[in-house]
């Protein structure tokens, strides 16, 4: 009999009930460290005390109006994250697969009327699942069986900044980049090769946007990943964490950007509503509080510490060290499949990601005791 829950998701046989900071806690009493988040997305774990007071709040009160009227809680938050970064002003949406096709639309929208509609993306990209944003990826397998996606993204190597220029045409309208590729095996856009797309996008009149869906919202331990290299975007999707697991996504632009988006040429049903921007708004009080995001490198440092001391002493099972921030990968020597299924047997919950690679996404609030306990499991780890 055909499931009544579409089978488009290879799923673990785990049904979680609840969870508590890092710890998810299963319908039948087993308890698992949380390294996973959702998917970089749990920002501030689980239970969060203000984040899901907030939402409560909120949910007895007014969860959706629509954007037919005005929204104090998105105009709150939009104001917040212009303050915090580069941006003139913000689109909220519900998801960084839409936060990334904004954005998309956006270059093209500011760059058509010059006769530019091409987007330079590379290779190991993920930006998301719509036809759109499949294109500007470029995994091949996820578009297989889907008929021809959108014409417009010619795709380079990253960190390769000839093959950057030797891409760029009379027809290029921008470069969209993630500062760390998560699906793409946790690689890392140098800092160097960032502030060379800047001054290329500058050179040649194009638009540079940033995927920070993953990297944003403090992952990085700097609120933005961008930071790190000094540079600023012109446009920026974000997503994840910016609710702590509550579907939000936003489009960040420079007044030179987003006025091209006038009414009617954009739009969302549920994006920003009272809801998911009371949860934002929350999830903002806890990264811009004083000190959260210094807490968020040491930990960070700490982490990728003992990771290296764990790709030292086991060789046979991993090879190196890759990612920034608490968004960390270990590449694997044996099939990942095998380390993720020795990490759930020690109660860790992983990801997977391209390159053979295991990828650690841990709350942003996991405490040092949390993150020398995914370390002992880490280490305990024998297979091949």
């Amino acid at each position: 009999m055909f499931p009544s829950l579409l089978p488009n998701f290879i799923r673990a046989d785990l049904a979680f009930a609840y969870g508590d900071g890092a710890w998810l806690y299963t319908v039948d009493g087993r308890r698992f460290l949380d390294f996973g988040a959702g998917i970089a997305t749990s920002s501030l774990g689980h239970g969060h005390k203000h984040l899901t007071q907030t939402i409560a709040d909120q949910a007895g009160k007014a969860m959706h109006v629509s954007n037919l009227y005005r929204v104090p809680q998105a105009e709150q938050l939009a104001q917040r994250l212009v303050d915090a970064s580069f941006a003139d002003s913000v689109f909220f949406c519900n998801s960084g697969a839409e936060a990334n096709e904004g954005m998309i639309k956006m270059i093209r929208k500011a760059m058509t009327p010059h006769g530019r509609y091409r987007i330079i993306c590379f290779d190991g990209a993920f930006h998301g699942r719509t036809l759109g944003t499949l294109a500007a990826g470029s995994n091949a397998a996820y578009r297989k069986g889907f008929g021809p996606v959108p014409e417009g993204f010619d795709h380079v190597p990253l960190n390769n900044m000839n093959a950057v220029r030797d891409a760029i045409g009379p027809e290029t309208a921008g470069i969209i980049v993630e500062p760390i590729q998560g699906d793409g095996g946790v690689r890392v856009a140098e800092r160097r090769f960032l502030q060379d797309l800047r001054v290329v996008c500058d050179e040649f009149g194009i638009l540079l946007g940033l995927d920070e869906v993953q990297t944003g919202m403090g992952r990085t331990g700097r609120l933005f990943a961008y930071e790190w290299a000094g540079i600023t975007p012109d446009v920026m999707a974000l997503a994840k964490g910016i609710g702590g697991g509550f579907p939000l996504g936003a489009v960040l632009a420079t007044e030179a950007v987003g006025k091209h988006l006038t009414p009617g040429t954009h739009g969302t049903t549920f994006g920003g509503n009272p809801l998911a921007c009371a949860a934002g708004n929350a999830v903002l009080d806890v990264v811009l509080a004083p000190g959260f995001l210094e807490d968020v490198r040491r930990k960070a440092g700490f982490l990728r510490a003992g990771l290296e001391e764990i790709v030292r002493v086991n060789p046979i099972v991993f090879s190196e060290v890759r990612g920034d921030g608490l968004l960390l990968g270990l590449a694997c020597v044996v099939p990942q499949a095998q380390v993720l299924a020795a990490c759930e047997a020690e109660g860790l919950l992983a990801l997977p990601a391209s390159e053979n690679v295991l990828r650690l996404a841990p709350p942003l609030t996991a405490t040092d005791n949390d993150i020398e306990m995914a370390l002992t499991k880490l280490g305990r780890i024998r297979v091949g």
